[in-house]
């Protein structure tokens, strides 16, 4: 009976030698494969020369609107256009029964007609005495009258013709067939804007601008050109079309305490319209020595903003950071980082402080070798 249970317990114990053993293969320990260590993509920061740029907040504006009024009187007859269509300067955009118009023209053209022929028989008349010079004065002035009226008219019946006052895209139309137009006022019947190119209005912190002027007088910072404005749409991509800054106001807004600014951009095909919001990004300064970091690599948390960075030990760290503006789509670092230093762009989200990885250099356009030679990107 006792051999029994010594031979069972002697298979119990070596059923669990067997069992320890694959649990050590499977954790990883002598004998197993391991965890894989996560990949990042990182990369390497250096110091140099680096423009310093300014993103703000704006809204696009039509470089011209015109108002499409009715300027005599009368019932809308035709719409001569496609609403939403672009429409030459000149353009007949709408017709107003011109009857009344062409009688009244018809009219004075007569009355015009009586007038000089009254005042052609006074002439050889005067000479004879028949007639008096008042008569003939006033035949003159009756001319003169008619003439003006002639032209009244004339004036009344082109207009019955309404023009697009500008070249642009015509809007919806504000009447329809029917409708009557320029009773008491001239009446709004449709709206042209130019759209092509287009304004963006933006407005920067004076305290922003004046912190910037000292920076560049103590010469900390050099003063960068101003001359190519860059457009960044809702979607967060960059317009294709550099634009240029037309003004900034030489006063602060008391009640916003800010500086208006506005660029123009070239907008050929139409893609930009007016009321949508936009950023506009332009240089401000140029930095010596300054270290930049790609946005998407700048974290924040309660203490501030950080990096995760991978030490010599290949071991990602927390690494805290100060940022002192903006390089484009980057963050020029002021304190917390050295030149040489590996920062971690991408597979944040798969390591944690004191982690071993596996670092690997970051390529921010991947499909930029796939753009044929000649295209732009």
């Amino acid at each position: 009976m006792n051999l029994k249970i010594l031979a069972m317990l002697l298979m119990t114990m070596a059923i669990a030698a067997c069992g320890g053993k694959g649990d050590d293969k499977a954790a990883g320990g002598p004998g197993g494969a391991g965890m894989p260590l996560a990949e990042v993509d990182v990369v390497t920061v250096a110091s140099g020369s680096t423009t310093i740029t300014q993103e703000l907040p704006g809204r696009l504006q039509a470089f011209r609107t015109a108002q499409v009024r009715a300027r005599v009187e009368g019932i809308v007859e035709k719409r001569l256009f496609e609403e939403g269509s672009d429409v030459k300067e000149g353009q007949t955009l709408f017709r107003i029964d011109p009857r009344n118009y062409q009688a009244a023209f018809d009219a004075a053209k007569a009355d015009l007609a009586v007038a000089r022929l009254t005042l052609e028989r006074y002439r050889p008349l005067l000479e004879l005495k028949a007639v008096s010079q008042q008569e003939v004065d006033l035949a003159e002035a009756r001319v003169k009258q008619a003439e003006a009226a002639l032209m009244k008219s004339r004036i009344d019946l082109d207009n019955t013709a309404v023009p697009a006052p500008i070249f642009g895209r015509i809007g919806r139309a504000a009447v329809t067939e029917g409708a009557l137009a320029g009773r008491g006022e001239a009446t709004l019947l449709a709206t042209i804007e130019q759209i092509d190119p287009i304004y963006a209005n933006f407005t920067q912190p004076g305290a922003d601008l004046f912190r910037l002027k000292k920076a560049i007088k103590s010469g900390k910072l050099k003063q960068a050109a101003r001359s190519g404005v860059e457009l960044v749409l809702e979607d967060g991509s960059i317009y294709a079309q550099p634009g240029k800054l037309q003004f900034s106001d030489l006063a602060i807004d008391p009640t916003t305490g800010s500086v208006s600014l506005r660029a123009l951009f070239p907008n050929p095909r139409r893609d930009l319209l007016p009321g949508a919001f936009v950023r506009v990004r332009f240089a401000e300064a140029i930095a010596e020595s300054a270290i930049r970091v790609p946005q998407r690599a700048v974290l924040a948390d309660p203490q501030g903003q950080y990096v995760m960075v991978v030490d010599a030990t290949g071991k990602a760290a927390h690494r805290p950071i100060k940022t002192d503006g903006m390089s484009g789509g980057d963050f020029i670092v002021a304190d917390g980082l050295k030149a040489g230093e590996q920062v971690i762009v991408n597979g944040l989200q798969k390591v944690r402080p004191g982690a071993p990885v596996k670092p690997t250099p970051w390529n921010p356009n991947p499909a930029s070798a796939a753009i044929p030679p000649g295209e732009k990107k």
